[in-house]
């Protein structure tokens, strides 16, 4: 099973020793030509990854590497969201014999330190989507979660690299947490899809650790 590509910090880290982030000097040069164009920035959520494939003909899911162990209590609740024959169905019909990718992070009490600021059970959000090698856009993505009954993680209200540099700045509360819980960060993406010359996607996170 695929795993989930690596999101690169922002920005450099000081190599004399006390690892903090260089503010201003960006790791890609891509990313800083397009600091000042539209993003799509999402809430970064503290869980653990997990993937759930559709080959074609069945659905079966794992963690970030096919040998992570996964909480019971959220197994249980990834087979609820995903598995039997009624969602086998609802793969098929929506993606036919095309190979599909869920990407999302399973959250809440037990899961990280703090998950239970999240919510109290376990439970799976949605951030990704990946059709035949091809992300897909923010709007595909939602619309189809609303056809799996998926959370999805929260849009950031910020749509600049700067702007996302300031918001997370201000150490925001969480859109995801029952309670005052300030969010790990967000992930950005140019709001039309860009690759660099590797063919990678460009994708970003900044995390309010790394302005603490």
């Amino acid at each position: 099973m695929k795993e989930y590509h690596k999101i690169e910090t922002i920005f450099e880290r000081d190599m004399d020793g006390n690892k903090k982030i260089i503010e201003g000097k960006f790791r890609n040069p891509l990313v800083e030509y397009l600091k000042n164009n539209e993003w799509v920035f999402t809430e970064k959520i503290d869980g653990t990854n997990i993937r759930v494939l559709w080959d074609g003909h069945k659905v079966s899911f794992n963690g970030r590497t096919d040998n992570a162990q996964l909480h019971g209590h959220l197994v249980d609740r990834l087979n609820e969201l995903f598995m039997g024959n009624v969602n086998e169905e609802l793969f098929e019909q929506m993606f036919g014999d095309k190979e599909v990718m869920f990407f999302g992070e399973g959250y809440g009490a037990g899961i990280q330190k703090g998950g239970g600021d999240y919510i109290d059970e376990k439970d799976f959000i949605l951030f990704d989507i990946m059709v035949n090698d091809v992300f897909l856009p923010r709007e595909n993505v939602e619309n189809i979660a609303k056809s799996f009954n998926l959370k999805v993680v929260p849009l950031a209200p910020v749509k600049t690299i700067l702007e996302a540099i300031d918001y997370v700045k201000t150490k925001p509360v969480s859109q995801v947490g029952k309670c005052m819980k300030i969010i790990e960060g967000v992930v950005g993406t140019p709001k039309y899809r860009i690759t660099d010359f590797r063919g990678n996607r460009v994708i970003v996170k900044i995390k309010v650790e790394d302005f603490v």
